[in-house]
Order: C-alpha cells, then sequence, then structure tokens
C-alpha cells in the first residue's frame, strides 16, 4: 500500500488543469405541443427547430478519438413541456440495409445498432441516467455512478419511437419528469453526453469526446430549460402471485400439489425533488430469469449470480463502494441476493447537492431456523438486513463516502463501518482507497472483529492503461451483506496494457498486455504468485481474439501448488448479420481443492457459443462449456463436467415476448426446462406465465418404470414441476 499512497501523492503534484470543463451551453426550446413519439418527425414539435449544433463526433471503442465518418453524421433535436423531455435523433447511414437491428426485450441489443445518451439530471457530475435505443426502439438503460459505472440492473420508465429510414434510421425518446432527480427553477442546468454505435464496424462514437481516463462528465454539453419544476413522483405497484408446484415422492408417484399465492404492493413517493421513499409489503420476489448454470464443480471461491428482482436492483449503484468488483477481492458491498424472502423493506434514496445517500432495510422471514430434538423448526426472530450510505462529490467523478451494515438472525449480529474516497488530481490518473472494520457476534462463539482494506491506482492515456491495486483482509473479517472470495490475506496485483491502432480495413486495435500479483495467505499458509502475459486483436464486426499464457503458485491447505494456463484462448464475433459467434479454450496445472486429500491437478477447458437471429423476432441462444480435470502422476480422469445452456426466444413486439430454457449440468446430473410468456408494457407493469420443470439422473428405487431404463442410475426423471403466473400494474400519480 505505501507504493500506491506514493504514487497518489505523485499525482497530486500533477498540473489539474483537465479538471472539468462543458463543451458550451445549449439552451433548450420549449414546445407547446408535445411530438408524438412514433420515429417520424413531422409533429409541429420538432418542425420550427434546427438540429442542435454538435462538434465532431469522436470514436471511444475500440478505438479513441476517429473521426466519425462524415457518411455516420446525427442531427439532434432536444425539447421539453411540463411533463417530458424529449429528444430526436436522425442517424444518417448511406448503407441503410445494412443497419443491424432487432426487437429485443430491455438490455438485449448491445450488438445492434443504437443511439444513446448520458444524462446527469442534477447537474452534478456524480450520476446519469444512460438511455438507449436501436433502430426498433428496443430500449437498454442504466444507472451510472461514479462509484459503480453503469448499473444495468436498473429499469426506468421512460419511451421510445423509432423507425428505419431511405438515409438511415430516426429515434425519439420521451422521458417523464417523474423519472429525473433535479432542482427545479427559473434556470435548470443538466450535464449531456450522446453515444451511438454503428454495428458492423464496430465502432461507437461520443459527442463531445471522451477522452482516455476521463469520467464521463468531465467536458459534457450543458443544457439549459427556463422555467422547469419537478413533478411530484407517487407511484403504486400492487403484484400478485400464484404458483402451483410438485415434488416427486417416489418412482411412481407424486407428491399432493402443493399451491400458493402472494399478494403484496410497492410504493415510491417523493419527499422532495430529489429525495424518494421507497417501501414494500409482502412483495413478490420471484424471479422470472433463471439463472444460466454454471460449472461448480472443484471451486474454491463462491459463484457469483447477479440481482433480478426490481425493489432491489433500482438505485443500488447508490450502495456501492470504491475499489470493488474487477479483480479485486470483492465484488460488491452490497448484494442483496443474500436477502432471500423479504417481509416488507423500505428504502429512502436521494440527493442534496452534491451529496447523496441512501438507506436500505429488510426485514427477511428467516431462511434457516433452527431444529430441536425432534427435528421441528423453532420459532426464531427474522433476519434483519440494514444497509446506509452517504456520499460527498467533490469536482468531476471525485467523491469520499461512508457505509455502515448491520445483519441479525437467530443471535447472530454482524456490524460494519467504514469510508471510501476516489479522486482523480490530473486527467490521467485516478486513485481511490477504502477502509471497512467489522464486529460479529453469535450466542456460542466469542465476538470478532476484523478490518479491510484496499488501495488503487490507475492511469489511462489512448496509449497505456496501468491498474494496480493493493488490499488486505484480516481472518475475522466478516461482512454479511457483501460478496468477496476470502479472508485472511494480503495481495498486490497490477495490470498493464500498450495499445496499437494499426491503419488496416478489418485490425482496429492491437494492445498486448501483462497481470502479475503477489500475496500471501494466513487462513492456507502460504504464499501466491501469478503472472499472466497475451496479446488481444480487436477486429471488424465487433469481433476481438485474446491469446495469452499465464504461470504461477496459489497456497492451498499449508501446500504449494502451480497454477496457471499453458495456453488460453477466447474471442467473439458477430460473423455476419445474424450470427454471432464466440469459443474459449484453457489448458494448464490446477489445484484438486479437497480439504483432506488435495493434489496437484491439470484441467482443460473449452466453450463454445452462438447467437443466431433470422430475422427482427427470433432468437436462438446455444452455449456449450466442458472441463475435463486429470490427475497428472496416474494420467486418470478425476472429473469431467459439460454444461449446456439453451434458449429460444420471440419477441412478438418490444412488449410482449415467448422464451424456453433448456439446461443441462453433468457433474449433477440434472435438466432444467422453463417456459416463459412474458408482457411487459413499462417496467412494473407486467404479466408473466410460466411453467418449469426438473429431470434427475438416478431418482427413486430400483423398480421398473415403464418407458424408462432399468437402473434408476441410467435415466433422468423428472422430479420437480411447477407453473406460475404474475401480476403487476404500475400506476403513476
Amino acid at each position: 500500500m505505501k507504493t500506491v499512497a506514493a504514487a497518489a501523492l505523485l499525482v497530486f503534484s500533477i498540473s489539474a488543469s483537465a479538471f472539468a470543463q462543458t463543451q458550451g451551453e445549449y439552451r433548450v426550446t420549449r414546445t407547446a405541443v408535445a411530438p408524438k413519439i412514433d420515429g417520424v418527425l413531422d409533429d409541429g414539435a420538432w418542425a420550427p427547430l434546427t438540429p442542435m449544433p454538435t462538434g465532431q463526433w469522436k470514436s471511444y471503442n475500440p478505438s479513441r478519438g476517429d473521426d466519425m465518418p462524415v457518411t455516420y453524421k446525427t442531427d439532434v433535436r432536444i425539447t421539453y413541456d411540463d411533463r417530458n423531455i424529449y429528444f430526436a435523433f436522425h442517424c444518417f447511414d448511406n448503407e441503410p440495409d445494412k443497419i443491424r437491428t432487432n426487437v429485443s426485450k430491455r438490455d438485449a441489443s448491445f450488438s445492434d445498432d443504437w443511439i444513446a445518451i448520458s444524462l446527469d439530471s442534477a447537474g452534478t457530475g456524480q450520476a446519469a441516467y444512460h438511455l438507449f435505443s436501436n433502430p426498433s426502439a428496443s430500449q437498454m438503460d442504466a444507472l451510472n455512478t461514479s462509484a459503480s459505472g453503469e448499473q444495468f440492473d436498473a429499469d426506468m420508465v421512460w419511451f421510445t419511437g423509432a423507425k428505419k429510414t431511405s438515409d438511415g434510421y430516426v429515434v425519439e425518446m420521451q422521458i417523464p419528469l417523474q423519472t429525473l432527480r433535479f432542482s427545479g427553477g427559473d434556470e435548470v442546468r443538466m450535464n449531456l453526453v450522446m453515444f451511438r454505435k454503428i454495428s458492423r464496424i464496430g465502432y461507437s462514437y461520443a459527442w463531445p469526446e471522451m477522452l482516455p481516463g476521463q469520467w464521463v462528465f468531465d467536458r459534457p454539453i450543458r443544457l439549459i430549460f427556463n422555467n422547469l419544476k419537478p413533478r411530484r413522483l407517487v407511484e403504486l405497484l400492487p403484484s400478485v402471485t400464484y404458483g402451483v408446484n410438485q415434488q416427486r415422492e417416489t418412482s411412481r408417484q407424486w407428491s399432493p400439489a402443493d399451491d400458493k399465492y402472494n399478494v403484496g404492493a410497492s410504493g415510491k413517493i417523493g419527499i422532495t425533488s430529489g429525495i424518494t421513499l421507497d417501501g414494500t409489503i409482502n412483495p413478490d420476489f420471484s424471479q422470472v430469469e433463471s439463472d444460466a448454470f454454471q460449472a461448480q464443480v472443484n471451486q474454491r471461491f463462491p459463484v457469483f449470480f447477479s440481482e433480478k428482482r426490481p425493489f432491489f436492483m433500482e438505485g443500488m449503484g447508490l450502495f456501492n463502494i470504491a475499489g470493488t468488483g474487477g479483480d479485486g477481492n470483492m465484488r460488491t458491498a452490497v448484494h442483496t441476493r443474500r436477502i432471500v424472502d423479504p417481509i416488507y423493506g423500505s428504502k429512502l434514496t436521494g440527493t442534496i447537492g452534491k451529496t447523496a445517500f441512501g438507506v436500505l432495510n429488510a426485514v427477511d422471514d428467516s431462511p434457516t431456523p433452527p431444529f430441536d430434538d425432534n427435528g421441528d423448526p423453532i420459532d426464531v426472530a427474522n433476519k434483519v438486513t440494514t444497509v446506509a450510505r452517504v456520499s460527498r462529490g467533490l469536482q468531476r467523478s471525485d467523491y469520499f463516502g461512508g457505509i455502515f451494515t448491520h445483519t441479525t438472525l437467530n443471535g447472530h449480529q454482524n456490524f460494519v463501518a467504514g469510508g471510501d474516497l476516489q479522486i482523480r488530481p490530473a486527467s490521467a490518473h485516478s486513485f481511490s482507497a477504502t477502509f471497512l472494520t467489522t464486529r460479529t457476534t453469535d450466542r456460542d462463539i466469542a465476538d470478532r472483529s476484523g478490518n479491510a482494506a484496499q488501495a488503487t491506482y490507475s492511469y489511462e492515456t489512448r496509449r497505456w492503461i496501468t491498474l494496480t491495486q493493493a488490499e488486505h483482509y484480516d481472518k475475522d473479517f466478516v461482512m454479511d451483506t457483501a460478496f468477496y472470495n476470502r479472508t485472511g490475506f494480503t495481495g498486490v496485483w497490477q495490470f498493464t496494457d500498450l495499445s496499437f491502432y494499426p491503419k488496416s480495413t478489418w485490425l482496429q486495435r492491437l494492445h498486448p498486455w501483462y497481470f502479475a500479483k503477489i500475496g500471501k495467505d494466513r487462513i492456507q499458509n502460504g504464499h501466491e504468485d501469478f503472472l499472466h502475459t497475451g496479446i488481444r486483436l480487436n477486429v471488424t464486426r465487433q469481433g476481438f481474439l485474446n491469446v495469452s499464457h499465464g504461470r504461477g503458485h496459489e497456497s492451498w491447505q499449508g501446500t504449494k501448488y502451480r497454477v496457471g494456463s499453458d495456453i488460453n484462448i477466447f474471442g467473439n464475433m458477430q460473423a455476419l448479420r445474424w450470427i454471432n459467434v464466440g469459443g474459449n479454450y484453457r489448458e494448464g496445472p490446477s489445484i484438486f481443492y479437497d480439504k483432506t486429500d488435495p493434489f496437484q491437478g491439470r484441467s482443460r477447458s473449452f466453450g463454445v457459443s452462438t447467437t443466431i437471429q433470422p430475422n427482427q423476432h427470433l432468437s436462438q441462444d446455444l452455449e456449450f462449456y466442458r472441463e475435463r480435470f486429470t490427475r497428472p502422476s496416474t494420467g486418470l480422469e478425476v472429473y469431467a463436467v459439460n454444461i449446456v445452456n439453451t434458449k429460444t426466444t420471440y419477441q412478438f413486439n418490444r412488449h410482449f415476448l415467448a422464451r424456453g430454457l433448456a439446461q443441462y449440468d453433468s457433474s449433477r446430473d440434472r435438466i432444467l426446462t422453463d417456459f416463459l410468456a412474458s408482457y411487459e408494457f413499462v417496467p412494473g407493469t407486467v404479466f408473466h406465465v410460466g411453467y418449469g420443470s426438473l429431470y434427475e439422473k438416478g431418482f427413486g428405487s430400483v423398480e421398473p418404470v415403464p418407458g424408462l431404463p432399468t437402473d434408476p442410475r441410467d435415466r433422468f426423471l423428472m422430479i420437480n414441476r411447477g407453473l406460475f403466473l404474475k401480476a403487476s400494474y404500475l400506476r403513476r400519480f
């Protein structure tokens, strides 16, 4: 950590001439007549408006700073009234037949052509709404914060209309003022950056230009609205769920069907223009999207599954802290999937000037009740989770903040308090640090206390990217709300990437890189080291290929083992408009993570994936992954795992879809099938009906079942089946 701190002090001495500056101001004209959001710019609202004067759009991915070709000119118009802000984009393209667009569900169109905005409605430079639309009006949205980056879990209420034209495509956006958080006044200033992707060449562009290493709002355009007042947000979301589930008792007999229903409600009220209170009672937290099967054999660290439940998704970027995610030990400080079955919950979030804050409370029906000597569950208090977070914006994306969490269940209590900061004293340099201290008490275990800390320094230009992080976790560090891999270790890692931009029709970027780390593991009583080197090629059609080699050591149960990859290859490409293909292959030394009989092994894995979209409505996803582990001393196979995930989706329009899943995991000898019909008008107003079934091999006795193999070890038998219906309605007042 001394190295990182010294680097930070050096950075402070560098000139801060690149502090935030706007690219000018644009005064938005009010409209007396709201435009029709249909992708046709013939409304009276648009007719009197000349396109907004924009400078040269510049690329930011995969290359930096290239001018957008004149054949992709983009006209932008903006207007507003007392209820909404409206955007209109005319995206020119001299080859409109090559525009890629599909009718897709939310957040599923990133391989298409699209146009997007980043709108900092509060004008603080700390958080923004990222809103994307493809030429079929399919939406993608995210909440972007300086601590967490883009969080696509959040779904906002906004509306789009789009249409392909003979010279490109048109997109209209309607953003209700109730969706935005801002302070009203005679002159309201909001920050804006716009983006556009041209799928077939694989380039994304921005205006104003996003320079390497800079926050999205370092150089924004400033929008000025005259006499703009926020609309008070009052929202009610009732929901009802009904499900029928049945378990198999024997090979020939099912248990009686177990049906249940759930009626709940959530609400939201804007206390002020910048402070919102959310509440939910008896919420339905059923997951409509099933988690894709992942290989979970011989895993040292837990497998992460993302949050998909609406109440938790909104605004969760606020609760994250600096230094999490990426290659660090902690992925997120608040992983709400640890709240399993809430009875009720509340969330207060808001901003006052440059101060942002949030408080989350949830009372969870006890997921693992204790049992008495007769095996009957003991009535105990429910699990209670509280998270409080505050951050103070400085300049640009710089901030400092604090976090407090508390969980209690069955005599177990966990307290966590800490602080974090992120500063960028010069345009290419960034520094962040976090400190957390915890105290855990249990009925029959002595109190435990522990600390964790990390410091990260990054440097980014068009040519160089380098990241260095030092982190430390005490043995007795416990944070019930977080998702992290391990405790009791200290480590430092560094990643460096050097980019070249060949003048080639197919090769866009070539960048060799290396990743190195060293550490001490006090739980496993040993040291670890790793060096990974490789090269990555970005090519046309959104393609990339990564080839690397890694070698290192890892301690497990007091013994040092070799780990790494003799060869590691992975890549992906939108080969044709209708097919995306990807694949990976890895082979190298590995550890068999057994607590009593570990040994040096060797693993080999490969996978292929493809998405086929023969038309704008039909999509077929197929993924196959295989991992094989052998003992080199004998050459014998220890295990082989095959994972198959398939998904077939027919999107009738951007609101209504039918989807079928089939998933296979050979390590658990199970097959999951799942069918869903789903209608979503806006986030919250939804109707779902689904049917799922689970098959396992080797279930039941040896008694024969007609039509199935005699030996139960050779047959798959349905052991669980269920039907569910869910409906909810979002009402804004």
